[in-house]
């Protein structure tokens, strides 16, 4: 069996083309297509920590709760994405799904939820959860205890609705 590291690797932020192809989603978001996504994804509208701008993600949402209205997302670039420190900074933003817009507050998961979380997603998304552990040079053979263990090393947050429905 591969050994875990202590810290995952965190692959580098896109530059160039990739970084091109990577924010398509924000402008497919703007010119509201937002609907082609379904509710795997949702745009993060934040503020920055430091230019004090509007700034805008697309995120994978890796679990919802329409009961609770809350979505939960992993940062796949780890603690270091533009948008997770810009939630920590900021923790109030407003999130679109489709074309519904709620304001959200950003609540930090610790690694044991994450681990649970992970767990949970990758029966139901193995594709994608062997992707995200690949990605991170993280060790995934697929059994639950390997996600578990790999929801532990990434960073994952729980947006909640604080509007009125």
């Amino acid at each position: 069996m591969t050994p875990w590291p202590d810290e995952p690797h965190r692959p580098r932020r896109p530059t160039g083309w990739r970084r091109t192809l990577a924010r398509l989603p924000v402008g497919l978001y703007r010119m509201g297509l937002g609907p082609l996504f379904g509710r795997r994804m949702l745009l993060l509208i934040h503020t920055g920590r430091v230019s004090g701008q509007q700034r805008r993600a697309v995120i994978e949402v890796v679990a919802h709760d329409p009961e609770q209205r809350t979505w939960t997302v992993a940062s796949g670039f780890g603690p270091q994405a533009h948008w997770y420190r810009n939630l920590r900074h900021a923790p109030q933003a407003t999130i679109q799904t489709g074309r519904r817009f709620h304001a959200v507050d950003a609540r930090f998961l610790s690694p044991e939820e994450g681990g649970r979380i992970m767990a949970a997603y990758a029966p139901k998304h193995p594709r994608a959860a062997r992707i995200l552990c690949r990605y991170m040079g993280l060790p995934s053979d697929g059994n639950p205890q390997s996600f578990q263990r790999a929801g532990e090393l990434i960073p994952f947050v729980r947006l909640e609705a604080s509007g009125p429905r």
